[in-house]
């Protein structure tokens, strides 16, 4: 054993019995096939972790399981479900640094910005859904003399939830506060190439839940995911990840008449007014576009802000404080606490940025920092640095593709109504961004933006109790939200009784 795995080992605990990979009726079993999968570190490009693969045999046993427990799992008293997840959220907190190392090693988000705050996040977010699952009402219809009719909130069955890689701690516990706290039992799918953290959460959760409640099965999106999305057993699927992924589950889940949520990609638009650039504010505004642009996320997230719309007259007054500030930024392996940036997921990812950014060069696109990554023989890690293009316009593959990368591209505007259709030039509708002082322009712009979030001088991620979803092909459904949670989750029951 080499002196850099030695390290590796004291930086990193790595789940035990959940290496499996694979957790039905609070059980972790070994895939019946014995497949696996390896889980690497992308900082290091080392292996970090084999754990097993499931298919849709073991897919389909955890769906039996969850179909099992769901009719006495629905009739427990919501407060005593949600003080189950409340309970689930103190174990994160109590195990939350544990968890982080191990987020920051698989998926290449930086510990001290990143990985720390998304586990905190998520044990948040399943205390929230624990204190209001609660809240579910129904409704009394005053259809007329000699009529009772009323309406109730029912849980839909077994709920199959399928993560992405780029902040699967968080999204783990949204799909799990959600289905759980409104009475459906999960068959959770962590992506393929990070899904080691979201285990660490399933082994607190080992026991906690009544057997068959919780379930959680690793695998590929092929093997794995394909099935849950096809087994007609289970109700509905909640789905994070990519448009081309998004359609495959869509498709699947509506031949057989389920139901489904999805949260896809995006090309946020991030519009910049005249007064957000004066002295007192061009500070902050500077630091919301690096948050909204996510590098501190090497721009691997949905909700990335990455076009850039500058008023041509303040122009010459942010563009030049963003370009320094950026540079400050430092960039390297994810355990280390002095980095601000990580590293891109895998070589598939790092390959397909790398591109991007080569080809907007190759184009004639003006660099205002930031250089095209070394091929991926050459690089000791994932880490392609923040870029920032001038000289393009909306027509630019950069600006119209989600690059899911450290990218932004910087674009000069004049006329108010032509930067709305700019921003509104994409298939994308998740996030958008905007700063200005004149609330009056505020809300023009947002009424006018084709978006499912926006935020108004903030870049902040999602809070639990905040809407959260997308308009045209970035999503149906939101999430976050108790709102979004009934509305997704359960299905509206109307009973009228003649008395």
């Amino acid at each position: 054993m080499n002196s850099r795995t030695e390290d590796l080992k004291a930086e990193v605990v790595l789940p035990k019995a959940g290496i499996t990979g694979l957790l039905v009726n609070n059980e972790w079993r070994t895939p019946a096939k014995g497949k696996t999968l390896d889980i690497e570190n992308p900082s290091r490009r080392e292996k970090l972790a084999t754990i097993g693969a499931s298919d849709a045999d073991d897919v389909a046993a955890a769906v039996v399981a969850a179909k099992a427990a769901f009719p006495t799992w629905r009739r427990m008293a919501s407060r005593a479900r949600g003080a189950l997840l409340m309970e689930l959220g103190n174990r994160v907190t109590a195990n939350a640094e544990e968890i982080a190392r191990v987020l920051a090693a698989e998926s290449g988000n930086a510990l001290r910005t990143q990985s720390r705050p998304e586990v905190l996040g998520a044990a948040e977010v399943l205390r929230y859904y624990g204190g209001v699952v609660a809240e579910q009402k129904g409704e009394t219809l005053p259809l007329g003399p000699g009529l009772f009719s009323y309406s109730t909130r029912e849980p839909l069955g077994v709920v199959g939830a399928i993560i992405p890689w780029n902040s699967p701690v968080v999204l783990a516990a949204v799909k799990i506060g959600m289905a759980l706290g409104t009475g459906n039992t999960l068959v959770l799918k962590p992506a393929e190439d990070a899904p080691l953290a979201v285990i660490k959460i399933a082994e607190l959760a080992t026991g906690l839940f009544p057997a068959g409640v919780f379930n959680l099965v690793t695998g590929t999106g092929i093997e794995a995911g394909a099935a849950l999305s096809q087994n007609a057993d289970v109700a509905k699927v909640s789905f994070t990840g990519s448009l081309e992924v998004g359609k495959l589950v869509a498709h699947a889940v509506a031949d057989r008449i389920g139901r489904s949520t999805l949260e896809l990609g995006g090309k946020s638009p991030c519009i910049v007014y005249p007064d957000a650039a004066t002295p007192e504010y061009v500070d902050a505004t500077v630091t919301g576009i690096i948050n909204a642009m996510r590098f501190a996320r090497q721009g691997q997230s949905c909700t990335a802000g990455s076009r850039l719309y500058v008023h041509k007259d303040v122009w010459d007054v942010v563009i030049p404080k963003l370009v320094a500030k950026v540079k400050k930024l430092k960039t390297g392996d994810s355990l280390d606490e002095a980095n601000d940036i990580g590293a891109i997921i895998s070589e598939e990812r790092y390959t397909a940025v790398r591109d991007f950014i080569k080809e907007a060069v190759d184009s004639g696109a003006q660099v205002l920092t930031g250089t095209v990554p070394p091929p991926v023989e050459e690089a000791k890690g994932f880490f392609p640095e923040p870029v920032i293009f001038a000289g393009v316009d909306n027509s630019w593959r950069v600006c119209r593709e989600e690059v899911f990368g450290p990218v932004l591209v910087a674009i000069p505007w004049t006329d108010e109504q032509e930067v709305i259709q700019w921003a509104n030039d994409t298939v994308y509708g998740l996030a958008a961004y905007v700063f200005t002082n004149d609330i009056t322009k505020a809300l023009k712009a947002t009424e006018q933006i084709d978006a499912g979030w926006l935020q108004v001088n903030r870049a902040g991620g999602q809070i639990p109790g905040m809407s959260y979803g997308g308009a045209k092909q970035s999503g149906i459904g939101a999430e976050y939200s108790i709102e979004g949670a009934l509305e997704a989750y359960t299905a509206r029951k109307s009973v009228t009784i003649n008395v």
